[in-house]
């Protein structure tokens, strides 16, 4: 969490929301739910903002201080709407081209991606608001910038946004190890959703239920296992400009 903006303490994070801060994640510990914290766990909950109880000892890891119960992180960047990016890319007369995140991470990884993804030409990057990467200085400074510029979506249910997706004409195409076609043989050409699961599990039965066609990367018999989730997504990326360009 080294560079992330916390901010802890009952009078900073009210001041913080009541600012309208962008929030990435909120900590309280357990049992501490009473009290002050009622306005506070009110206010996260009309903002839809998901809090996680935690020990007293993760709260002191992450800021050592007079905590009284509660620690946020501040977002390093600002969120938008999937359907509106979408919406935006069709009245454009664009094919929309969304990266799907489900699970990943590492913030190394995820600054890497972004950094790709901007290069690419994706119109936006959709993460989970639970169990993604921190969206810090960190992520930031890995994508070189790239997450100031391209749009970063969060959704609280990606069946839902993968459902919605799809139900606007887009292909949900998920890379797997299980994949039946190698990425090259797959039509990535048209509106597309590429979805990309997490480091240690893949993807999601969520992401794995929506997806019109799963894709897999070569392995040479040398390898070791499987490729480092940001390459595999690269990869994958730049396979559906390729298409899209000799279209």
């Amino acid at each position: 969490m080294k560079n992330t903006s916390f901010v802890y303490g009952i009078r900073p994070v009210m001041e913080a929301l009541e600012a309208g801060k962008t929030i990435d994640k909120v900590w309280i510990q357990e049992g501490q739910l009473g009290g002050q914290l009622k306005e506070i766990l009110s206010t996260l909950h009309n903002r839809r903002i998901i809090w996680k109880q935690v020990p007293q000892e993760k709260l002191y890891s992450l800021v050592g201080g007079n905590h009284q119960g509660i620690v946020i992180a501040i977002s390093a960047v600002e969120f938008a709407e999937v359907e509106n990016v979408v919406a935006e890319a069709f009245e454009k007369g664009l094919d929309p081209f969304i990266l799907v995140l489900d699970g990943v991470t590492d913030v190394r990884n995820f600054g890497a991606i972004a950094r790709t993804a901007a290069c690419a030409g994706v119109h936006a990057i959709v993460v989970p608001e639970k169990g993604g990467a921190a969206i810090n200085s960190d992520a930031v400074k890995t994508s070189a910038g790239a997450l100031l510029k391209i749009p970063i979506c969060r959704t609280r249910s990606l069946h839902h946004t993968l459902k919605s997706l799809k139900n606007s004409g887009l292909k949900i195409a998920g890379a797997t190890e299980k994949g039946a076609d190698a990425f090259y043989k797959c039509d990535f050409t048209g509106p597309l959703v590429i979805v990309m699961g997490g480091e240690e599990d893949g993807l999601s039965a969520d992401a794995w239920k929506m997806c019109d066609l799963k894709f897999r990367i070569p392995l040479s018999e040398f390898g070791v296992g499987s490729l480092n989730v940001s390459v595999a997504a690269g990869l994958a990326m730049y396979e559906a400009v390729r298409q899209n360009l000799q279209e």
